[in-house]
């Protein structure tokens, strides 16, 4: 139930800032969520009482709180699913050649780029990392990426990131996503285990439930 609610709040955030950029945001808990804005406003409280912020209320499964103000969700509209089908759809050729290049798993990378971005190319983190696999100034330069926000070097650059880690870590993916999201010298940091960040236990958690579903 959590992977189809995450899934939703993911594709509601993506259909309504689909003509232009996004902004991906992740609080003191772990949670991820996307707005068309940078600003924080409204509180959002989940069902285990964790909140996080957005610039305005959103249709989403959780129930918003703002100035003594609830507002219901509301059922997503299909509009908001085929948009997101959409893009995987549009993307998924790409993604399928350059991870069979790198001779990573397709299913691996859709994860990854679900959970970093929607498979919105033009999504923007509040860290500064940009495109489908989210892409940091220093590993756009030591991957050869140019221009972080074409989707062609943007998926170039994070697979073969992504296979970087896969190498180091010797096959062992929890150790491997988490580096992709705390960085490699984090995980080696905490003697070659998941970081104790809430963002990074949350994204493992995430993407493997997505590869494994």
């Amino acid at each position: 139930m959590l992977k189809i609610c995450v899934f939703l709040v993911f594709v509601g955030f993506f259909g309504e800032a689909a003509a232009g950029t996004i902004y991906k945001f992740v609080d003191n808990q772990g949670h991820t969520y996307y707005t068309n804005q940078p600003k924080n406003a409204y509180k959002y409280t989940d069902s285990d009482g964790s909140s996080y912020y957005a610039d305005e209320p959103r249709n989403s499964i959780y129930k918003t709180i703002f100035k003594f103000r609830t507002y219901t969700a509301k059922d997503f509209p299909r509009r908001t699913l085929r948009q997101a089908s959409s893009n995987k759809k549009r993307y998924a050729e790409l993604i399928e050649q350059t991870a069979n290049k790198y001779n990573i798993d397709p299913n691996l990378v859709h994860a990854v780029i679900q959970t970093e971005s929607a498979y919105d190319a033009h999504a923007v983190s509040s860290a500064g990392a940009v495109g489908l696999m989210q892409l940091m100034p220093a590993t756009a330069r030591r991957f050869g990426v140019t221009d972080r926000n074409d989707p062609n070097q943007n998926l170039e650059g994070g697979i073969r990131y992504l296979k970087h880690l896969i190498n180091l870590f010797e096959d062992n993916l929890r150790l491997a996503v988490a580096a992709y999201n705390a960085g490699e010298n984090a995980v080696m940091k905490y003697g070659y285990a998941i970081p104790p960040y809430p963002e990074t236990q949350n994204y493992v958690k995430q993407v493997l439930a997505l590869y494994k579903r």
